[in-house]
């Protein structure tokens, strides 16, 4: 098995699942090549079919043979490669409530998803709706649990996988200048991280606009 990795992507200012599964890629250390694709084009699932035989989506992982086309498929067996590389906590039972958080985030969360895209140059101001509303009270719900049990000054002490899963919804509520109160020294934390921060300033220096996530 080839030790190169391949990663395909959408536009870094608005592809969230592709955030997560760059941000583990830099994570672990890998040393990986990346395609950029143009999401919402004409022409998108062409390219994307071009690139991989996985489903047309984003992001997928080539590894020798191997196709990966999750961003929690991709954590898992990067994992796999990389077991100490911090991206699950080493103790079992934080890293089995971690594994559930990413879960969870993978597979909920509709509200914010649809309510507000992610964008990450981009900043409005809304008033956020009960539908909205009832995501974002989950969310600062987990992060408040989890920086009083783990002391912080990420979800689970150390950066991990947990981070990168929620690190988009930290660009969407700045994106819509959201006030997170005690929580903004973790969405700082977050946004500071070198892997983040790399992402944040690549997807603010892209040009295609994507005009329904503006």
């Amino acid at each position: 098995m080839t030790n190169q990795y391949h990663l395909i992507i959408g536009n870094k200012n608005y592809s969230s699942w592709s955030m997560r599964g760059w941000l583990t890629m830099d994570m672990v250390g890998a040393k990986f090549t990346e395609t950029v694709v143009p999401l919402f084009r004409d022409d998108t699932a062409s390219i994307l079919k071009s690139l991989s035989t996985a489903p047309a989506r984003v992001p997928v992982l080539k590894h020798g043979d191997r196709l990966i086309w999750d961003s929690l498929a991709i954590v898992e067996y990067m994992y796999e490669q990389y077991p100490r590389s911090g991206l699950w906590p080493m103790d079992q039972d934080k890293r089995a409530t971690a594994r559930c958080l990413c879960a969870e985030m993978h597979s909920s969360f509709a509200a914010i998803r649809s309510v507000v895209p992610m964008n990450i140059r981009g900043r409005r101001t809304i008033t956020p709706s009960s539908y909205l509303m009832s995501d974002i009270n989950r969310i600062k719900e987990i992060w408040s649990e989890c920086l009083e049990k783990h002391e912080g000054p990420f979800l689970f002490g150390e950066y991990c996988a947990v981070d990168i899963f929620f690190a988009p919804v930290v660009t969407r509520l700045r994106t819509i200048e959201f006030d997170c109160g005690e929580l903004q020294s973790y969405c700082d934390a977050v946004l500071s991280h070198p892997s983040v921060k790399k992402w944040c300033d690549d997807g603010e220096g892209e040009s295609w606009i994507i005009e329904s996530s503006e």
